[in-house]
């Protein structure tokens, strides 16, 4: 029987909370549903705020992402901060009150892939807002208390919920190899594409390029992190003879996949973050004859340490991401949003109003 602690500096949980629900494609709605009850070794959070990801989107306007198929109400939204406000039997208490970054993942810990280290392979893997399992655009949510990060007061909750793509750059920049002095090319402006440029100029990179069709996201990225931002239909030249030591693509486009591994040099390395089609034709011999290391990211393992790291010493500016801000009634709206070549990051303030 699992047993809970309730904050005594916010009052009790309320018994219901407000849930902003994907009923259909292109369609939420706002319902009540009941509190979450955390399991012995979780806490419950008051949500603060929840970033609008790429993922939601697609849920949102396909109804799937690949074999992920959405067949019931869904809550969506994953990257989320907040405040511990009750704790399982097997937490201590004074982790109540704790603003917290949620890592939204929950590996079985028991599988050959998390005994390795690879807790992101997991089979059992349970993840926020990937279906059946629902996300964080709601008042409470539950998280293992492992995964529940404490963060300092000088982050804001947009920053604590931004830490989650912010891994994703830390996690790709990893897989890269990249160290000091190393040329960088990054595919895509975009909010993954920002923080895996900011991810790279962390590890030492010198020079970031950064390409993408769009002239606003080409101009904006100089901003975060990038050192160079080019149109890749009018530098084929110059990417071509770039000799990258790595290359990872935040877009997945096959063009954009191709260009830059040609843009590697011999024994550089080429990771796959963008989800595009499922079959790309690539240049094998290239990448046999350079000894090219080609490898995909999905998701992250022990990244968030650094990530809040990173945001603490301002490194990375997490908050600047921040273009449009919403509450719970405009999930919906925070979610056409991505389209709008302007936006680099749309927040839902679940709480109410930044903090």
């Amino acid at each position: 029987m699992t047993s809970t602690t309730t904050s005594s500096t916010t009052g009790e949980v309320p018994r219901t909370m407000r849930a902003s629900v994907m009923t259909g494609v292109r369609a939420v709605e706002v319902q009540e549903r009941p509190v979450p009850v955390p399991a012995d070794d979780e806490v419950l959070v008051r949500v603060g705020s929840v970033g609008v990801c790429g993922s939601d989107v697609h849920y949102y306007t396909e109804g799937h992402i690949g074999d992920m198929v959405v067949t019931g109400p869904l809550v969506l939204g994953h990257e989320a901060g907040g405040t511990v406000v009750a704790v399982g039997r097997d937490v201590p208490e004074a982790r109540i009150g704790q603003r917290v970054a949620v890592e939204p993942q929950k590996p079985c810990r028991r599988c050959r892939q998390c005994h390795a280290g690879r807790m992101n392979l997991c089979p059992n893997m349970i993840f926020y807002a990937t279906p059946p399992v629902d996300g964080a655009f709601c008042e409470y949510v539950t998280a293992p208390a492992d995964f529940a990060h404490p963060i300092p007061d000088s982050l804001s909750d947009a920053a604590a919920g931004l830490l989650e793509p912010l891994s994703v750059g830390i996690w790709s920049a990893h897989k890269a190899a990249i160290g000091p002095g190393d040329r960088v090319l990054v595919a895509g402006a975009g909010p993954i594409g920002a923080m895996v440029a900011m991810a790279a100029k962390a590890r030492g990179a010198t020079e970031v390029v950064v390409t993408d069709l769009v002239e606003s996201r080409r101009e904006r990225i100089l901003g975060f992190g990038a050192t160079r931002a080019l149109d890749p239909r009018e530098a084929s030249a110059e990417l071509d003879a770039l000799e990258a030591d790595a290359f990872i693509d935040c877009t997945g486009a096959t063009p954009a996949v191709q260009a830059g591994i040609r843009s590697v040099r011999g024994g550089g390395a080429v990771v796959l973050v963008g989800l595009g089609a499922e079959h790309v034709e690539l240049p094998v011999q290239l990448i046999a004859t350079r000894e090219i290391n080609l490898t995909g990211v999905f998701r992250y393992v022990d990244t968030w340490p650094r990530a809040i790291e990173l945001a603490r010493t301002g490194r990375v500016d997490l908050d600047g991401m921040v273009t449009a801000r919403y509450d719970l009634d405009s999930v919906a709206e925070a979610l056409e949003s991505d389209g709008d070549p302007l936006s680099m990051k749309a927040v839902v303030d679940v709480a109410g109003g930044p903090r």
